[in-house]
């Protein structure tokens, strides 16, 4: 597959400090492709390249086939975490504007499908102060997409949104994609990388940590939370050689410090209780962020280092 985004050894450095360093990635055409990082990684930085906003001190960074082009490349959609409408114009007209300036003149049929794609028809004569927050990000995302961009980069898109928008924009995302558009997925929230990515990549203080899919990741590290539950209404475990307990009703949910032998818990369990259902978790995207960006919330298991649960 052809890749819709290349960078090669890329580094940027602000005076003295290096905010991307040596950074190597391929977006593939055709995917969702996941941006995370903790604040201050280099991610925000990264996507100002791939947008040509800012040029690296080192190395190339290809999009769609290129190696230099415009800062507004007509084929490219962005829509950044600060939002900016000009709030006095209506909202079809504003569309009409956007999708202009991308060099799409016969715009009004993918307007139309847009605005009753995301249940925005009857908001489409009101000017955007007008607009309920959600409702304007809706129309801040047709925006990005009206022009029918081969790229399109998403900074925070659900971010503020309630349930129901935030469903109806998730949808969106997943509309573009069927279509054959590439989309750079830049978000905080593990959640919904992990249910809406092809692959995901990791920035942390300036270097890629992750990139792959979600079960190539989860394989670099191990399955070391358990979960059990108990009949009665008994006193709750005791355990040895573990962390992060969680308990509710007769549901225990604990870190194993030695993970290559759960059965040890299991037995640890079944002293004292007698166990419904025991197994063990594959991390998830958040465990593995905080394992990487809070070593500090994971210690080594030691012999000097178990704690029992309450």
């Amino acid at each position: 597959m052809p890749n819709a985004i290349e960078l090669k050894g890329v580094t940027k450095r602000f005076g003295k400090q290096i905010a991307v360093d040596h950074l190597d990635l391929e977006v593939p055409e055709g995917t969702i492709y996941g941006f995370i990082g903790p604040n201050g990684s280099g991610k925000t930085t990264t996507i100002r390249m791939i947008l040509r906003i800012l040029q690296p001190d080192e190395g190339r960074v290809l999009v769609l086939g290129q190696a230099a082009g415009k800062v507004a490349d007509d084929r490219l959609g962005y829509l950044p975490e600060e939002r900016g409408l000009y709030k006095r114009m209506k909202v079809r007209d504003i569309l009409k504007y956007y999708a202009r300036l991308k060099g799409c003149y016969q715009c009004q049929p993918e307007i139309d499908y847009w605005l009753e794609r995301l249940g925005a028809t009857e908001w489409s004569k009101k000017r955007i102060d007008a607009l309920s927050k959600g409702m304007a990000q809706k129309i801040q995302f047709i925006a990005a997409v009206v022009a029918r961009p081969q790229l399109v980069i998403l900074d925070e898109p659900f971010s503020g949104l309630d349930p129901v928008n935030m469903e109806s924009l998730k949808a969106a995302v997943l509309t573009l994609r069927e279509r054959g558009t590439t989309i750079v997925f830049s978000t905080h929230d593990m959640a919904m990388a992990e249910q809406m990515c092809d692959t995901i990549f990791m920035i942390f203080r300036g270097k890629k940590v992750l990139d792959g899919t979600l079960e190539s990741i989860q394989a670099q590290y191990p399955a070391d939370r358990a979960r059990a539950t108990w009949i009665g209404n008994g006193t709750p475990p005791r355990l040895s050689g573990v962390t992060d307990v969680e308990i509710s009703g007769r549901v225990i949910e604990f870190r194993m410090l030695t993970p290559h032998d759960p059965n040890d818990y299991l037995r640890q369990l079944m002293q004292t209780h007698t166990v419904e259902g025991f197994h063990v978790i594959r991390p998830s995207l958040h465990d593995i962020f905080l394992r990487i960006a809070r070593p500090d919330m994971y210690p080594i298991a030691s012999d000097d280092n178990q704690e029992r649960c309450p």
